[in-house]
């Protein structure tokens, strides 16, 4: 299958139901329609990384309302996990002992910060595999994804852990504090060099950002922002006097280094005017431009259309803005910029489910690993043994960078091209790099896994058909397979094809399978037809996820 052909398939896809020039003319009504495994796996995938047998039973006892509600409850203890540990040489980063965690401690040598941004990632990875029932992990990512830093570019580790606490921190919770949270954490403030911003030497780096990426935006064609160029000097006044205390890693505000003068903004903020203040910890104009920032109808609006495109689709035509994103930012607006109601909103609503939004999306590279590890049951190492659990997830991690998805180091403060670049968006994540990329990765994990140090992460093949509703019947089992790991339902020609194919070696007797597997369960040791088995099952696997409808979700 070559690139065009993929991209047709997902095109049209996402217009299957659609006669008007919009996609759809669905909204934010609740969803009264019917709630079956289709649907749920539909939730999940969006909402988690991937969708697994044992989750979708889970959650199949729950009406949708209890579902989602359920996803989206987070509890304080579950936004802290464990913090990463040192997994690398003993020789190395001698301030810390092998298994402990660095993320307190600053370093007594020069050169160590690679190898623990490296730990920070894998652990990242590790926290992402193993997640709980609840929308945290993917809801991390897309902040990441919108609050951006690069984490080389920051170039200490200690900073970059501290920025992904913030974002677990208040994924779920009010955005004008998040903001105010990641204004003044001190990833962001080394990334975007507010720490260097003085009233005698202002960098509007970061009060760019601030409103033309992380707050305002620039409308919804995107072409220009509707606040000023003097704006952003402004607001770059307001931001003085922040610093890094490196040997405590807290940030500090130093009043003598704070522009002092009242700051007179634009129309477009009313003409406000932040008065200028001394003897306090600076945060006091942090939160009146806050205040006048959010003020603005343009945040809520922004922020949505940034949610929008990362659980639904990319593409927001005139209907969508108006029946779908409006509506939402409405609700941001009186729940005072809580985050949950709208979420909650969105994933209840008939334009979720509708079905021109089921399979539309092609999947960012973490969702084509992490979630193949979770949907297949992938067995990791015991927790004990955390050296080989985070070289596994180390070399996750390295297949996510290889198909152009670098955690921690988006390309720049933008984020992820596929989430912003027109006309492309997230076809960009398909290329004749990238594709055989996700293909060779799917294909190893279904043959022999990835092997170090004696141990081996691969897809056990007959546990995972185990799993499935009655793994014996060769239709039921393609059925099965086909609906958790597609999200485009094939035909019942193609499933048959592939039954007679794969599992029946070209038969007509669907006995061949049911006889092979039951052999299996009772005799396992029969090694003949145990491969038989395996091997049938690797071929069904591989083939299924090498289409291209393996690659929406």
């Amino acid at each position: 299958m070559d690139r065009r052909a993929f991209l047709t398939a997902s095109k049209e896809n996402s217009n299957k139901t659609s006669v008007q020039s919009s996609r759809t003319l669905s909204g934010i009504i609740p969803y009264t329609g019917t709630w079956t495994t289709n649907e749920i796996i539909h939730l999940l995938k969006r909402t988690m990384f991937g969708a697994k047998k044992a989750d979708v039973d889970f959650f199949s006892s729950m009406t949708m309302d209890q579902a989602v509600d359920y996803l989206l409850n987070v509890t304080p203890a579950q936004t802290s996990p464990l913090p990463p540990i040192k997994n690398y040489s003993p020789t190395e980063d001698l301030a810390v002992a092998v298994g402990e965690t660095w993320v307190y401690t600053n370093p007594t040598e020069n050169g160590v910060m690679g190898e623990r941004r490296a730990s920070l990632k894998s652990w990242w990875i590790g926290q992402m595999v193993n997640q709980e029932r609840n929308i945290l992990e993917k809801l991390t990512l897309m902040w990441h994804n919108h609050f951006v830093i690069e984490m080389e570019m920051v170039g200490n580790a200690i900073y970059d852990y501290q920025y992904n606490v913030t974002l677990r921190k208040n994924a779920l919770g009010n955005l004008k504090q998040f903001v105010k949270e990641i204004t003044l954490n001190t990833g962001m403030l080394r990334y975007l060099n507010n720490y260097l911003n003085t009233k005698t030497a202002p960098d509007e780096n970061y009060a760019r950002e601030l409103q033309e990426l992380f707050t305002v935006g620039k409308g919804a064609d995107n072409a220009s922002p509707p606040y000023t160029e003097d704006d952003v000097k402004q607001a770059a006044k307001v931001l003085t006097g922040w610093i890094i205390d490196g040997a405590n890693n807290v940030s500090l505000f130093k009043s003598t280094r704070h522009d002092t003068t009242n700051k007179q903004f634009s129309a477009f903020y009313n003409n406000t005017v932040i008065t200028g203040r001394l003897l306090d910890d600076g945060a006091l104009e942090v939160d009146d431009l806050l205040t006048m920032i959010f003020s603005k109808e343009d945040v809520s609006l922004n922020i949505c259309r940034k949610i929008y495109r990362w659980f639904v689709y990319y593409e927001i035509d005139a209907a969508i803005e108006q029946n779908v994103i409006a509506p939402l930012a409405q609700i941001f607006r009186d729940n005072n910029y809580d985050i949950k109601p709208v979420l909650a909103a969105l994933f209840k609503s008939e334009h979720f489910f509708d079905l021109v939004n089921r399979g539309c999306l092609i999947k960012n590279p973490t969702d084509v690993v992490v979630g193949l590890c979770r949907e297949f049951n992938v067995v990791f190492p015991d927790a004990a043994n955390y050296v080989s659990n985070y070289d596994m997830w180390n070399w996750l991690n390295s297949n996510c960078t290889s198909m152009q998805q670098q955690l921690g180091d988006p390309p720049n403060v933008a984020g992820w091209p596929a989430y912003y670049q027109a006309p492309q968006y997230h076809q960009i994540w398909i290329n004749s790099d990238t594709l055989p990329k996700r293909n060779i990765f799917s294909d190893l994990m279904v043959t022999t896994g990835y092997k170090k140090n004696g141990i081996t992460i691969v897809i056990d093949l007959t546990a995972f058909a185990a799993t499935m509703s009655d793994p014996g019947n060769p239709n039921t089992l393609v059925d099965d397979v086909v609906s958790y790991l597609l999200r485009i339902p094939l035909t019942q020609q193609s499933k048959d094809q592939l039954k007679t194919d794969i599992l029946l070696d070209g038969q007509a007797n669907d006995n061949y399978w049911t006889s092979a597997w039951n052999t299996f369960v009772s005799t396992p040791s029969n090694t003949t037809n145990t491969n038989i088995v395996k091997t049938k099952l690797k071929n069904l696997y591989q083939y299924i996820m090498r289409l291209p409808e393996y690659q929406l979700s």
